[in-house]
Formats: C-alpha cells, sequence, structure tokens
C-alpha cells in the first residue's frame, strides 16, 4: 500500500528519532511510505491561538501539496492530525466554500499512527519486544477529539516483555495544550506535576505516548524531578527488536 507521511514540525525539528522509526515500522508493515516536500506546518499553534486568519495560506499550502495523489495520509501526532480535519470548518468560516470542500477531501485522509495500523492494516501485533514496566498516556488530541482510545493499548498490550500499568487518573490532561501551556504556565505546571505523580506511584521503566509534545512536556517534568523513567513515542516502541 502507497502510504504519505506527514512528519509534523515537533517530530521534523525536535525529535527525528520518532519519525525515523513511524517511516521504518510502516515499512515494516508493508507499506511504500511517500514524503512529499512541500509539506510544512499544520498550523496548529496559530489556530489554537485564535490567529486562524493568518493561518489560511500555510493551511491552503498543505492541502495542495497532499492533493498531489489519493493515497493515505499517516502522521504520529493526534494533534496535528485533528487540527488538520478542522481545515473545512476554518475556511468556511471565511468564505472559503471551494478550500473547504477540497480542504476536506485532504482531511479525510489523515489518520493517526496508531489508527491507522489497527483500523486500516488491520494489524494489532507488529512482532515488537520490550521487557519492563510500562504507563501510557493518553493525549487529548487523540482520545477526546479523534476518538482513539483503544488502538495505542492494543498495540502496547502486544509488545511481548513489556507489562502495562494503569495510572490514577490516566485521562487526565497533562497541562500542555499547546500555547496554554505558555499562556497559563503556573497551572499547566500544577498539572504536570500531578500527572508524574500519578505515573510515578509504581515506578514504571517507560511512560509511552502517541504525540510528541505531550512526551515533552511530561519528559521534562520527569528530567527535573530526576525520575529514572525513560520517555518513548509509541512509534519508538513498536520498532524495538522481537526477541
Amino acid at each position: 500500500m502507497n502510504v504519505n507521511f506527514y512528519v509534523t514540525c515537533i517530530a521534523d525539528v525536535m525529535k527525528a528519532g520518532v519519525a525515523k522509526n513511524t517511516v521504518l515500522l510502516l515499512e515494516k508493515l508493508g507499506c511504500n511510505v511517500i514524503f512529499l516536500e512541500k509539506q510544512g506546518c499544520c498550523g496548529q499553534p496559530a489556530i489554537n491561538s485564535g490567529y486562524t486568519k493568518q493561518a489560511l495560506a500555510g493551511m491552503k499550502t498543505l492541502v495542495e501539496t497532499f492533493e498531489e495523489n489519493d493515497y493515505p495520509i499517516v502522521a504520529p501526532a493526534g494533534s496535528c492530525v485533528y487540527a488538520i480535519k478542522t481545515y473545512p470548518e476554518h475556511f468556511e468560516r471565511f468564505g472559503e466554500k471551494a478550500w473547504a470542500e477540497r480542504a476536506k477531501k485532504v482531511a479525510d485522509r489523515f489518520f493517526d499512527l496508531t489508527d491507522f495500523i489497527v483500523n486500516k492494516l488491520g494489524v494489532k501485533d507488529v512482532g515488537a519486544y520490550l521487557p519492563g514496566k510500562a504507563v501510557y498516556h493518553p493525549s487529548c488530541s487523540l482520545f477526546r477529539k479523534l476518538g482513539i482510545k483503544e488502538e495505542p493499548i492494543t498495540l502496547l498490550k502486544n509488545v511481548k516483555g513489556l507489562e502495562l500499568l494503569p495510572i490514577k487518573n490516566q485521562e487526565t490532561c497533562c497541562g500542555f495544550g499547546g500555547t496554554f501551556s505558555v499562556k497559563m504556565a503556573e497551572i499547566s505546571g500544577e498539572m504536570v506535576k500531578e500527572k508524574v505523580a500519578n505515573i510515578d506511584t509504581d515506578e514504571p521503566d517507560y511512560l509511552i505516548g502517541a504525540d510528541v509534545s505531550c512526551l515533552m512536556n511530561i519528559g521534562g517534568r520527569l528530567s527535573r524531578e530526576g525520575k529514572p523513567i525513560k520517555v518513548m513515542h509509541i512509534a519508538e516502541v513498536l520498532m524495538q527488536g522481537e526477541k
């Protein structure tokens, strides 16, 4: 199957390993991965900050880029996928009906990585191996906005050697929320502090998530508290070799 890869800004600039492992994982599962070089930022930071009108030009560029073919588009970040799926309503709001129609066709082809693997490829066990105890943090964009809740859990439960632990208030926001963590820094700081306290209760070896932004936020707090918990994106976990 031919698949477009949408790298996302954070994976491109901050977490190249997540992008690399996403591509390797898709190839391992039989996909021919295509990278359209004109792709850029989805505009999520501007949209979340109320500057949607200023983001329209970049949104149009992204739509045009992925109109080059009609293959599925896979990204390792639910927040970006959700932002793109809201394009049609933003274009409609500013009277850009033609662009709204074009954006919907592109948005309908966008998938979070775990959603694509489980629901499009029909794969629940990718043959990964990672010994140890782990907790999973579901990002708000992934499970609240996109409704993707069981797919990451299904994949992680099939990682050999990995014990997946429940945590208190697992679905509570980590406090990142894009620009929320900047504008409401004190509140955000208390939220991630609480999240880390819940994560550390059973002293897991790994914190796993499917959104890089959340992992950076929680990972930063873990580091400041000196917690020896390794932070991993699910794409990195699923590429750990079977023993």
